[in-house]
C-alpha cells in the first residue's frame, strides 16, 4: 500500500479540487468518509476508484472487513496530517473514499405494487436533501426523484447529512416534466405541499400509488407544480412562523403515509 505523508502530494491536491461541484463533474468522481459508508456503497454496486486509510483512526472502526473487497492498487495510506487535511467530518474512522457517481434516470427505478415516492423541486440546500434521504430510507420509501436540482446530489455536505442514506435510497434526477410525465403513465398521484392549500395532510388518502410534492424553504413550489398536480395539501401550523424546515415537513408527510399503509 502506498504511504502518503505530504500535503504536496498530486493525489491529496486532486481530493481538495473535488470540493467543488465543476471539477467532480468533470473528472466524473465524488468522495465521501466512512467506512460504513464505504459498505453500503459497495452493495448499492458504486465503483471505488481509490481508498486513503488514515491507521489511527481506522483502528477503531466498526466495519474492519470493508477494505477486503479492495484492489490493492486501489489502497493510500496516509498520515494523521495528511488525513485532517482531506477530512470533513468529526468522529471519523479513518477512511477517505472516491468513487464514480451512478447514473439516476427514471427508467431505471424499480417500483413497488403501491409505491410512494418522494419529489424534490429545486432542492437548494445539501443539508436538506441529506435529511430527506434518511427519512427515504427509514420510512423504505420507493425513491426520491429530484427536479431541476439546485445543489448536487454528490454534494459532500449531502452525503454527510444523509449518514450513508444515499447509497441505500433509489434516487432520480430530471426535470419537472419529465416527473409529471412519469407519474401519470405509472398512475401515480401527485400531492403539493403549499401552506395556502386547503386539504389537511392527515385527511389524506395515501393507501393508494402516491407522490408528495416539495418546494424550497424559500419560495415554495412553482406554479408548475402547483397547476399540474393532483391535489394540494397542508400541514397545520399555529405558531408565528408559518413554514417548517422542508425535511421536517417531508418527514412529517411521509410518516403520515407509513402510517396509513400499516408499516
Amino acid at each position: 500500500m502506498e504511504k502518503i505523508t505530504s500535503l504536496q502530494n498530486s493525489r491529496i491536491k486532486n481530493i481538495v479540487k473535488l470540493s467543488k461541484s465543476r471539477e467532480r463533474q468533470e473528472q466524473n468522481l465524488f468522495f465521501f468518509e466512512g467506512a460504513r459508508e464505504m459498505s453500503l456503497a459497495l452493495v448499492s454496486g458504486y465503483e471505488i476508484d481509490s481508498v486513503f486509510v488514515c491507521p489511527e483512526l481506522f483502528d477503531k472502526t466498526d466495519y474492519p472487513d470493508v477494505l477486503d473487497a479492495i484492489s490493492e492498487n486501489k489502497l493510500f495510506e496516509v498520515s494523521a496530517a495528511v488525513f485532517e487535511k482531506i477530512a470533513y467530518r468529526e468522529g471519523s474512522d479513518g477512511l477517505f473514499v472516491l468513487a464514480k457517481p451512478k447514473g439516476h434516470s427514471l427508467q431505471d427505478m424499480k417500483l413497488s405494487k403501491n409505491p410512494f415516492i418522494i419529489i424534490l423541486e429545486a432542492v437548494e440546500k445539501p443539508g436538506n436533501l441529506g435529511a430527506i434521504l434518511r427519512t427515504a430510507d427509514a420510512a423504505q420509501v420507493d425513491a426520491v426523484i429530484i427536479c431541476d436540482p439546485a445543489t448536487d446530489l454528490y454534494n459532500p455536505n449531502a452525503i454527510r447529512s444523509s449518514v450513508g442514506c444515499l447509497f441505500t435510497v433509489q434516487t432520480a434526477i430530471c426535470t419537472s416534466q419529465e416527473a409529471l410525465t412519469y407519474l401519470q403513465k405509472k398512475e401515480i398521484k401527485s400531492f403539493a405541499a403549499e401552506l395556502q392549500a386547503s386539504h389537511w395532510y392527515q385527511d389524506t388518502d395515501f393507501t393508494l400509488p402516491s407522490a408528495i410534492v416539495m418546494g424550497t424553504e424559500a419560495d415554495g413550489l412553482t406554479d408548475f407544480w402547483l397547476r399540474n398536480a393532483d391535489a394540494r395539501i397542508k400541514i397545520p401550523m399555529r405558531g408565528k412562523i408559518d413554514s417548517l424546515n422542508v425535511s421536517v415537513s417531508t418527514a412529517v408527510l411521509t410518516f403520515e403515509a407509513m402510517r396509513q399503509r400499516g408499516f
